[in-house]
């Protein structure tokens, strides 16, 4: 489930439509949380799909780190790739705000933590030396990644979190020992879906 302050917008006619921030939301806010109406397909599923649902499961869904396909059932699915992302996935099956997003700016991810299964191309932006997201990505911008999620769960007790009952109960003790400082963060390295690993299993 999306963050309630957000809703769709027309961006340009390069993107097309995206999710804007209605409110201001404070880094270190769940912007983004798995929920139960999130629909998760499996590799074999996808494969069986007929032409048209299998291209819309390609450019609507990421995936997971064993290779599902998840489509989220709300506005979610329209969030714009950046290079400089002001949102940035965990290891705990949500997305945290990395920086503050003020009313009327855009939500975005980077597409390189979503484990694309092939290469999409986007055009370039000041600051980044990126013209393209790989599906490997995960392995070589993780660093910055997580020094960007442990930045933000310093702020994590401190900001509303309307989707802090979202947080599977798995996770629930960890985050909350991470967000205290009592405990090191899981890297988000755990989301990388390795498709080699997969073949040899």
């Amino acid at each position: 489930m999306i963050h309630p302050h957000t809703e769709l917008r027309f961006i340009n006619e390069e993107k097309g439509i995206g999710v804007v921030a209605t409110q201001f939301i404070p880094k270190g806010t769940i912007v983004w949380a798995f929920d139960q109406l999130d629909q998760l397909f499996s590799i074999d599923e996808v494969h069986e799909m007929q032409p048209f649902f299998r291209n819309f499961i390609d450019k609507y869904s990421y995936r997971d780190q064993v290779g599902n396909y998840i489509l989220c059932w709300d506005h979610s699915r329209f969030v714009n790739h950046s290079y400089h992302s002001n949102c940035v996935s965990t290891a705990y099956n949500f997305e945290l705000a990395v920086r503050d997003i003020y009313p009327g700016e855009e939500l975005t991810d980077d597409y390189g933590y979503l484990n694309l299964t092939e290469p999409f191309y986007a055009p370039a932006e000041a600051g980044s030396d990126r013209a393209a997201v790989f599906p490997d990505d995960l392995l070589h911008y993780y660093k910055l990644w997580d020094a960007q999620l442990r930045s933000a769960f310093t702020r994590f007790n401190l900001v509303p979190q309307p989707l802090s009952e979202l947080i599977e109960r798995k996770y629930q003790d960890k985050v909350r020992m991470v967000a205290a400082g009592t405990e090191e963060m899981n890297s988000i390295l755990n989301c990388y879906y390795d498709p080699e690993k997969k073949m040899a299993a």
